[in-house]
């Protein structure tokens, strides 16, 4: 399977650029978000709602499915065939966990040991495991495994992390190439990730180190796990003359401000369970900002969540209808807003390219930025 990366314009006034990721006969534009298949799914929905809304790209995650079913994706071929998805796939690492499940796992001389949140049991991620696990899960798209600090984490704490995150991506990726020439990872391509917190000359650093390997693209980790806003920015313009033309992805961010200004610095890959969580939550993502469908003002709205947008949720119901059925308990209101936020999230995108390839990205930025999200 070939992979390739063009891009194919830059705005004029920023970092801001489109272009086109191959991966075998899936072609996805960028810059774009990838929804969030954590379990296999992207709560309340089916594959084939994402490939009628256009979505190209999506992410699972690779410690969950590794516990849960575990080895029986090798029966079925992969996480694609086992939920019938026909376009390409991320799978992450585990590194977000080091993060998120912090006070259930530790370090060791190999990786990191992780305590399932299922049964407690003890399972042991090193750089070559989640290789071999994500092979099992079959993506297109895999990551090295990292330490992601938290976002108040001391320079120490940097330090270790880098540390860490530099040896266990050499590990990576001498293994992927020493597993290739045995016949494994056919059709799969590995990311780098660099780390570094809000440290600009850490940050330096760690993406030098990360772009000096071959990956197929480059990541960057560590941003939106409890920084200021500030330094997140702050770390993002940094970076962006220095980030070179293989595709860059974004871990795990996921509003509206974030994905301008990162976009503004060059990035093209995203992710977050944002839209989702939301929805779960009653909020619409609209042209005029967010929406709380458990307001009370929306109780006899006939208005459709956003008149511009064509998902069913606004073709067919009404503010107040879909507001009932969240007070009543009806899970068909999580399916609607999860529809409507994933494709309001997949025309910014459709919008963001269209601005870039009109070198009008700024004035894009300007009027958006203006918008209460």
């Amino acid at each position: 399977m070939a992979f390739e990366f063009q891009q194919l314009l830059r705005d004029p006034g920023c970092h801001a650029r489109t272009g086109t990721l191959q991966l075998g006969s899936v072609s996805v534009e960028t810059p774009m978000f990838m929804p969030v298949g954590t379990q296999a799914a992207v709560k309340t929905l089916d594959s084939s709602d994402l490939e009628e809304m256009g979505y190209k790209l999506i992410l699972a995650n690779t410690y969950h499915l590794y516990l849960r079913p575990g080895e029986a994706i090798r029966s079925f071929g992969g996480v694609k065939p086992f939920m019938d998805w026909k376009g390409a796939l991320l799978t992450d690492s585990g590194g977000f966990q080091v993060f998120s499940l912090a006070a259930m796992r530790r370090f060791t001389g190999d990786g990191v040991e992780f305590q399932s949140h299922i049964d407690g049991s003890r399972h042991l991620f090193t750089p070559e495991k989640v290789l071999d696990i994500q092979q099992m899960l079959g993506s297109d798209i895999m990551m090295v495994l990292d330490d992601c600090p938290p976002g108040d984490a001391d320079e120490k704490r940097l330090l270790e992390s880098l540390q860490r995150t530099h040896d266990w991506a050499r590990q990576s990726f001498q293994y992927y190439e020493r597993k290739k020439e045995e016949g494994h990872f056919d059709d799969q391509f590995l990311f780098g990730i660099a780390q570094g917190g809000a440290n600009l000359k850490l940050r330096t650093e760690s993406l030098a180190t990360i772009q000096s390997l071959p990956f197929a693209g480059v990541a960057v980790g560590g941003l939106s796990v409890g920084e200021t806003r500030e330094d997140f920015y702050r770390v993002l313009h940094h970076l962006a003359p220095d980030l070179d033309a293989r595709p860059r992805y974004l871990m795990g961010v996921g509003t509206i401000p974030d994905f301008l200004e990162a976009i503004r610095c060059g990035i093209d890959l995203f992710d977050c369970v944002l839209p989702t969580r939301n929805a779960r939550h009653g909020i619409a993502y609209t042209r005029g900002g967010k929406l709380n469908l458990r307001n009370a003002l929306h109780q006899e709205s006939r208005q459709p969540l956003d008149q511009d947008c064509t998902c069913l949720a606004c073709r067919r119901y009404s503010r107040g209808y879909i507001r009932h059925l969240l007070r009543a308990g009806e899970i068909t209101a999580l399916r609607l807003l999860t529809l409507h936020n994933l494709q309001f999230f997949f025309d910014f995108f459709s919008m963001a390219r269209d601005a870039i390839r009109k070198g009008a990205f700024m004035p894009f930025y300007e009027g958006w930025k203006k918008i209460g999200f």
